[in-house]
């Protein structure tokens, strides 16, 4: 055994846990170790190598993140199975690894890699399926903010309304999917049956409300209105989406019975 700081031995250790091929390739990687290799830093005895020792370490770390993944991607994982699923961790890691001490932006790029990955061959809905997974991640965890509610609205002078300036919540999004996929998602989460969503555009709210996630289509007025509020928009501005794309003769109920949704759902706030 030779001496050696306790920072160097933690970076070698990452860096062999961590290398996609396993610990072998990474150890053909550490050439400072000399002609001892890894028994040098690290004990062996008559049941394990140090090797072994490592190995051990590392299948954990792979087998925790296929876990979170499993847990981040439920649908994707059903639509896929066990077996598909377990490859294309692996190669996305391989891929992607962590970079940031949270595991949970692990999964940030798992839409992206499989836009183009052959498992698309299987299920061609499944870049959109993981990328809406993802998205009720990201809204769980982004910032918090008032959000517009009842009582903020009574308390504004409806003379100030039409430049009460609006946007959508920090934790608010909207996808624009080629895929159905919700739909998925909704019978997965309902343990029933999938089937292969329509294959047409779809534009999808994504919202959180105190800690829960929540999701559905949006068309027409709705989707115009809040398109110009995700960057902040005035009441009137947002008034005139509506009108503009409803083809109401009188738009007022429809304004009022979206404001009144959108203020139950918390899905906007008062920019300043």
């Amino acid at each position: 055994m030779i001496a050696v700081e306790l920072a160097d031995l933690q970076q070698l250790l990452y860096r062999l846990i961590v290398a996609p091929s396993g610990v072998n390739e990474g150890l053909a990687r550490e050439t400072s170790l000399g002609r001892g290799g890894l028994e040098t830093v690290i004990s062996g005895d008559d049941r394990l190598s140090a090797r072994e020792r490592v190995e051990i370490y590392a299948n954990a770390y792979f087998y925790r993140l296929l876990d979170v993944f499993k847990e981040d991607f439920p649908a994707t994982l059903a639509v896929l199975g066990e077996a598909h699923f377990h490859n294309l961790v692996t190669g996305y890691l391989i891929e992607f690894p962590p970079t940031e001490p949270s595991i949970a932006y692990a999964g940030r790029h798992l839409a992206e890699f499989l836009r183009q990955h052959p498992l698309r061959d299987h299920s061609a809905f499944i870049a959109d399926l993981a990328r809406l997974e993802r998205t009720l991640i990201e809204s769980f965890h982004a910032a918090d903010a008032l959000p517009l509610d009842a009582a903020a609205m009574s308390a504004i002078a409806p003379g100030e309304w039409p430049a009460l300036r609006m946007k959508l919540h920090p934790a608010s999004r909207i996808l624009e999917l080629e895929w159905h996929v919700e739909e998925v998602l909704r019978a997965v989460e309902r343990r029933e049956a999938w089937e292969e969503p329509a294959h047409e555009p779809v534009s999808l709210l994504v919202w959180r409300k105190n800690i829960e996630v929540f999701y559905r289509a949006i068309e027409g007025p709705e989707r115009a209105a809040l398109a110009i509020a995700r960057d902040g928009a005035s009441f009137a501005e947002i008034c005139e989406a509506i009108a503009r794309t409803s083809n109401a003769a009188d738009p007022a109920p429809l304004i009022n019975q979206l404001l009144n949704r959108w203020i139950s759902d918390g899905v906007l706030v008062v920019s300043s």
